[in-house]
């Protein structure tokens, strides 16, 4: 650079030649610009200014030409002249529905897609710019880049779909699809009339045309017949979707409303497969028999003979019921069968997805998949994916994918874009509706919290069993993982939650008393004598024996459930119990967490808690359901300064995991810190 006074001259950065006509303010304003964008070296003729930086050359193009030329003369090289800046490009996004497909163009405007993939590769490394190969610029800040980014990973799309512009894509990404570039206001977006319909059928399901078969439309209520509806309408498409509604708000009614459409206005003769716990196969099969007389309903149950004649003659039937238990053991019979619908009720059974239950079940042929679940996660996001991967596989993509792309981010990194991401792809196919919404009438539900204060030998007891079994954990967690010891882990847990229920409970001898039994017959007798009928749940089945001797005591009748209660027995038992006066219902928390309908209690009392509340509320809602008439007491029983007081706080971090994904645990062991796992015993 020459600073000009006329016929007087002389080079930047050198030594100043003061003179009247010298603006030594300016000049140094001049070389103060110049180094923002230029290194300056010493050479023999003396300081130079060079530029090799890219970032450097961009922001001279950009905002150096510009920013110098307001006091200088600029003359440029030929070669310098070349180097161009693409403005901010628009992206363009084009589906078409096309042979059960979509068929989806691409493309950033006045740009080669062959340059797409590694205009996208530096947008996701953050990059202001990504330069061509002839040099020029194109500026990566603006907000279509990060849509089309977002589309091209949420597509799964290869590097050669990208560089082509083009991709073929399963149909049941249309949704996805549809709000993630409904949500960019730079793109450009076009769809064939195919797909637009699909986006309307499945957003406004409540306007349908399917209309609800005769006899059930005065049983169904308003929200039941919008679940049937969209039963229906995923069916239209060939999708699977998980019908999450709340416990005790009638899923199984709203599938048996479809399956009897099925029969009525379909010549197709496949049946269709309810699978669920074996505690349930008789409430199907009844739950059948009462709403939907029509269809012809068979449970696959009894001998191996047996069960085996049963599905040769499968084609009679419109309904079959069998059990997950029993899907494992005639699997190969199943998988020779075609079904219409395959519909696994309490689909956390397939929690696991590396279990023979979810195995079993993902290998049967049907034409549509369906899920029935209030607890779509209960202790981590691998739940969810293992759910969907039975629904539509490859839809959550494979699980390393999964658990790279969106999992870790969301638990370990707390990222909000990949939350809003994995709802993006969820909430399509998951219809989720809670009690307080859709039930206006149902009464109050109350939660009460009770503390016992533990005493002198039962104190004692607990804190020198939880100082010992902290110093072992200590010890047994220095080298492994947690989860790689997880029997021992559990095992230690356990005792400990046991003497907060009783000490009886370990030490066969000790006869000091509990303060929670203590809390819990008051509780009892209080609201016996006060007219009330109630449910007592415990995991653990020697407490229930123990309750059960101060009942016969107290003189109070009661009855009592267990895994090892009979099918048959059990149906009698909840039928007796509605229609009786039988004050009390002893039940262990996993016999009777499901498939339970005991409206006739208004009191629940939880023994002891559970490591996930998602147990703990289907408990409940065996009395919180339609059919309940009363406002319903819960209370939770827990032994203060305890173990116990964790275990509600991690039940509430579990909770809110699943509300962030699905809004608007045996396992937890192996999930949890060495750290998280010591915090129990602070």
């Amino acid at each position: 650079m020459i600073f000009c006074y006329g016929g007087e001259e002389h080079e930047a950065f050198q030594s100043k030649k003061i003179s009247e006509s010298t603006d030594l303010k300016s000049e140094w304003y001049a070389e103060s610009i110049l180094q923002k964008y230029f290194r300056l070296e010493e050479r023999a003729s003396g300081p130079f200014c060079v530029i090799y930086d890219e970032n450097a050359i961009y922001d001279l193009v950009t905002r150096g030409m510009n920013e110098i030329s307001s006091f200088a003369e600029i003359y440029v090289s030929d070669s310098f002249q070349k180097i161009q800046t693409v403005r901010p490009v628009a992206a363009s996004v084009g589906v078409r529905l096309k042979s059960d497909l979509l068929e989806v163009d691409f493309g950033l405007d006045g740009l080669m897609n062959s340059d797409l993939v590694d205009i996208l590769h530096s947008y996701r490394q953050a990059k202001k710019y990504h330069r061509l190969k002839d040099g020029s610029f194109v500026s990566l800040e603006n907000d279509s880049l990060s849509k089309l980014s977002e589309l091209a990973d949420g597509l799964n799309l290869r590097e050669k779909d990208i560089s082509k512009g083009k991709a073929v894509v399963p149909k049941y990404r249309a949704l996805y699809l549809d709000e993630l570039i409904r949500q960019g206001d730079e793109i450009k977006y076009e769809r064939n009339g195919e797909f637009r319909k699909i986006i309307r059928d499945m957003k406004d399901v409540s306007d349908s045309d399917f209309q609800v078969p005769p006899e059930l439309n005065p049983v169904l209520r308003n929200y039941q017949k919008t679940g049937y509806r969209w039963l229906r309408t995923l069916s239209a498409y060939g999708f699977g979707g998980i019908l999450a509604d709340d416990m005790g708000l009638g899923k199984t009614i709203q599938v048996l409303a479809l399956l009897l459409a099925q029969k009525e206005e379909s010549e197709e003769r496949n049946p269709s497969l309810v699978v669920c716990p074996s505690s349930l196969v008789l409430n199907w099969e009844s739950e059948a028999n009462r709403f939907t007389p029509g269809l012809n309903v068979t449970a696959v149950a009894g001998t191996s003979a047996q069960r085996s004649e049963l599905l040769q003659n499968a084609a009679k039937a419109d309904l079959l019921i069998t059990s997950y238990d029993t899907l494992k053991r005639d699997a190969e019979n199943f998988r020779k069968l075609k079904f219409e619908y395959e519909i696994i009720d309490e689909a956390q059974y397939i929690k696991n997805y590396g279990t023979q239950n979810a195995k079993a079940v993902k290998s049967i042929k049907s034409r549509v998949r369906i899920a029935l679940t209030g607890t779509p996660v209960e202790n981590s996001l691998a739940e969810l994916w293992s759910i969907y991967d039975y629904l539509m596989p490859g839809y959550l993509y494979s699980y390393g994918a999964f658990r790279r792309k969106l999992e870790i981010p969301i638990v370990r990194g707390k990222d909000s874009g990949a939350a809003d991401k994995l709802r993006k792809l969820v909430r399509p196919f998951l219809l989720r509706r809670l009690k307080k919404d859709v039930l206006r009438e149902l009464p109050d539900k109350t939660e009460t919290v009770c503390y016992a204060e533990m005493q002198d030998e039962q104190k004692k007891l607990y804190w020198a069993n939880a100082a010992m079994t902290k110093k072992r954990l200590t010890q047994e967690l220095k080298e492994g993982e947690p989860g790689k010891d997880k029997i021992l882990i559990l095992s230690m847990l356990t005792k400990l939650r046991q003497i907060c229920c009783d000490p009886a409970l370990v030490y066969e001898n000790y006869e000091s008393g509990s303060a929670k039994l203590e809390l819990c017959m008051e509780l009892i007798e209080d609201s016996v004598n006060a007219g009330h009928r109630l449910l007592l749940f415990s995991q653990f089945t020697s407490m229930l024996q123990i309750i059960e001797q101060k009942l016969q005591n107290a003189g109070i009748g009661y009855f009592k459930l267990t895994g090892a209660t009979d099918s048959s027995e059990r149906l009698m038992l909840v039928n007796s119990f509605n229609v009786g006066s039988t004050p009390v219902f002893l039940i262990s928390l996993k016999a009777g967490g499901t498939g339970l309908n005991l409206t006739g209690a208004d009191v629940v009392i939880h023994y002891d808690p559970w490591w996930n509340i998602s147990a703990q509320n289907q408990a409940t809602d065996r009395v919180y359901r339609i059919g309940q008439k009363n406002n319903v007491q819960v209370y939770k029983l827990i032994a203060k300064n305890t173990i116990e007081e964790k275990i509600l706080e991690m039940q509430q971090d579990k909770a809110e995991l699943a509300d962030e994904i699905i809004q608007k645990g045996d396992n937890v062991l192996a999930k949890m810190s060495k750290q998280e796992i010591l915090n129990l015993f602070e």
